[in-house]
């Protein structure tokens, strides 16, 4: 007896739900197939610093999306990298990245860059420092 690979899969069992893991919702679904964070130009670093925007007018609730949504909440307790938000929301950083976008234009958020290596002060200056004040 051949199994018919063409017939509609069991309702219960239909290969877009997992019981275990829920429906599927493809990523691109989530962006409306967006890929970059939109006109704002920023560009979220793994690194880079986001908080709520304590200042900002933010949008009413009913202008996000669920995973927006997620990230607002994972931002109001304290702030997070990019890294951090997308283990949060257990969402692909491409997709947080659109999302921090679109929330960054509604003036939700604040992004704080990484400071680059090459501005951090050098360690052998900060050690003479401390020298200095010890011999006070």
């Amino acid at each position: 007896m051949t199994e018919d690979r063409t017939a509609a899969p069991h309702a219960s069992g239909s290969q877009w739900y997992d019981h275990e893991a829920g429906p599927l919702v493809r990523p691109y679904a989530v962006t409306g197939g967006r890929t970059q964070p939109g006109p704002t130009g920023t560009r979220f670093d793994l690194i880079a610093l986001v908080a709520l925007d304590p200042g900002g007018h933010g949008a009413d609730g009913t202008a996000l999306g669920p995973e927006h949504r997620t990230l607002v909440g994972l931002c109001r307790t304290e702030t997070q990298s990019v890294a951090e938000l997308a283990a949060g929301a257990d969402l692909p950083v491409g997709v947080v990245r659109v999302l921090l976008g679109d929330l960054l234009e509604l003036g939700c958020l604040t992004v704080r860059r990484p400071v680059p290596p090459a501005q951090l002060p050098d360690e052998r200056i900060l050690r003479e420092v401390i020298e200095g004040l010890r011999a006070l």
